[in-house]
């Protein structure tokens, strides 16, 4: 067992308590990673808040990157030293993963959601020894050290060594959701319309990723105005402001008889509505965004006709694929992902907190 710390959330609602861990060496099939930066996601305040599993005790977090410490004897795609992003965990043998879809693994809940490896066993102990529920997307990355599977590591490219490595976590969930949405999923072509709902990081991946493949009007919809400003400042043509009693009516007028694509980055039941209502005949929409379960949606059967709706999950990306591809892409300047962040030092935990749910903060990143 090694001995780090992380931040332990031990009651539904939080707080995160920085506390010193225990976490097993790697079995066979898994690395050990020194963790030096960890994106804060929605996800993660969902799970503090139990509305999604595990529950609590736990050690929570998905947005990790940092360098190999340790590799099983299985391990051959990365090795001791290597600069990785960590990414949720699929099982390898659903149809899903053999299609090449491992983001929507028919395990996927179960490997990622709660709380332990595929046999029930966890990585992660307390100071006392007792059980902490992990493996939380495959990784558990608040904390200092993380054990996770060869599947949920992904190396970053050598012509890659100049981005920062603490910075780049958020790939493996936050951008990767929304950038591979529109590129994998979505597709759009070249001077096609898009709607993005919620200017988070999801939204934002997704409006950057509208204009590497030149969509023609990328609208972006929010409540902060800062957002909004953001959004442009990263490639939106058009902004509207989320509580409009008109938004459905401006949208329609501006892209003539409705847009070609919509994607749901907030998720909740309205805001899937509004991505369906935006649409023009032939349309599609994409709900990526979750407000946890138990979430319904109404919507009128004559608005289904000639439309699409999707749900995706993760961006329908292969992770070792997609980021190295965003990586790239950001270094050529045509993914400037840094901008939605800040950063805050580990033990900063609570005040990263707060700063995203007042919405001062687009995507927190604790810098270990």
């Amino acid at each position: 067992m090694a001995v780090t710390k992380a931040a332990i959330v031990r009651e539904k609602g939080g707080p995160f308590r920085i506390e010193e861990i225990q976490v097993e060496v790697p079995r066979l099939d898994e690395v050990a990673v020194r963790i030096v930066g960890t994106g804060l996601c929605h996800t993660d305040l969902l799970a503090r808040d139990q509305v999604l599993p595990p529950g609590a005790p736990a050690v929570l977090g998905h947005e990790g990157s940092g360098v190999v410490t340790a590799v099983g004897a299985a391990v051959t795609s990365v090795a001791v030293g290597d600069r990785v992003v960590l990414a949720p965990m699929s099982c390898g043998r659903c149809r899903g993963c053999h299609s090449g879809h491992p983001m929507h693994c028919s395990s996927f809940l179960g490997v990622n959601l709660m709380g332990s490896r595929r046999d029930g066993s966890t990585a992660y102990r307390d100071a006392a020894g007792g059980e902490l529920r992990g493996h939380f997307f495959g990784q558990s990355s608040f904390s200092t050290q993380a054990v996770v599977n060869e599947r949920s590591v992904v190396r970053i490219p050598d012509d890659c060594a100049d981005v920062p490595l603490e910075l780049l976590g958020p790939m493996g969930c936050g951008l990767q959701t929304g950038a591979g949405t529109v590129l994998n999923s979505l597709k759009p072509s070249a001077g096609s319309s898009i709607v993005v709902l919620g200017a988070g990081a999801v939204g934002l991946a997704a409006v950057m990723a509208a204009g590497i493949v030149s969509a023609g009007r990328i609208i972006a919809v929010d409540l902060h105005d800062s957002r909004l400003e953001l959004a442009r400042e990263l490639g939106a043509t058009h902004t509207f402001r989320a509580d409009s009693d008109s938004l459905v009516e401006d949208i329609l007028a501006l892209t003539g008889q409705g847009a070609d694509f919509a994607v749901d980055a907030v998720g909740l039941p309205q805001t899937v509505r509004t991505a369906v209502a935006v649409l023009g005949i032939g349309g599609t929409a994409a709900v990526v965004g979750s407000a946890g379960a138990g979430q319904e949606a109404s919507l009128g059967i004559s608005q289904l006709f000639g439309r699409t709706v999707k749900g995706v999950v993760e961006g329908d990306c292969v992770p070792a694929l997609l980021i190295p591809e965003l990586i790239r892409l950001h270094r050529a300047g045509r993914f400037p992902f840094d901008k939605l962040i800040r950063t805050y030092g580990f033990d900063d935990i609570e005040q990263a907190v707060k700063d995203a749910e007042d919405g001062r903060t687009v995507k927190p990143v604790l810098v270990v």
